[in-house]
């Protein structure tokens, strides 16, 4: 009976490993073709979230942005910016986060003009 029971667990320890162990082989490979498909933006993109410490949609998501234009990351940033300062009983902490977000947004920003103006280089020449 022990012996039955020992097999059992056995077995399903190298169900579970096999299974496991392929979950990783599909997220490296789904990791490298993500990778692989934002190219140089993406590497800029990251090192702008490791520098900031947050990501781009977390930022947004603080500014309440659904689009990257300026006007509107402005806007949202002074109402957010006034609305949780201290002297009106507002919290510091969030309000730094209102900072960080704007220069993470700033920063994408920044990231895709440089971005497009190879492609409008390229668009003159041909």
């Amino acid at each position: 009976m022990a012996r039955y029971l020992a097999q059992i667990i056995v077995m399903g320890a190298q169900v579970v490993g096999r299974a496991f162990a392929r979950a990783l082989q599909q997220e490296f490979a789904a990791s490298q073709a993500a990778a692989k498909a934002r190219g140089r933006t993406g590497q800029q993109s990251a090192a702008a979230s490791s520098i900031t410490g947050m990501s781009l949609q977390e930022a947004q998501q603080i500014l309440n942005i659904s689009t990257l234009t300026p006007e509107e990351i402005q806007k949202n940033y002074e109402h957010l910016f006034k609305v949780n300062d201290k002297s009106v009983g507002g919290s510091f902490y969030i309000q730094s986060k209102v900072v960080r977000a704007k220069e993470r947004l700033d920063e994408e920003l920044s990231i895709q003009t440089q971005q497009e103006k190879p492609q409008s280089q390229q668009n003159k020449e041909t």
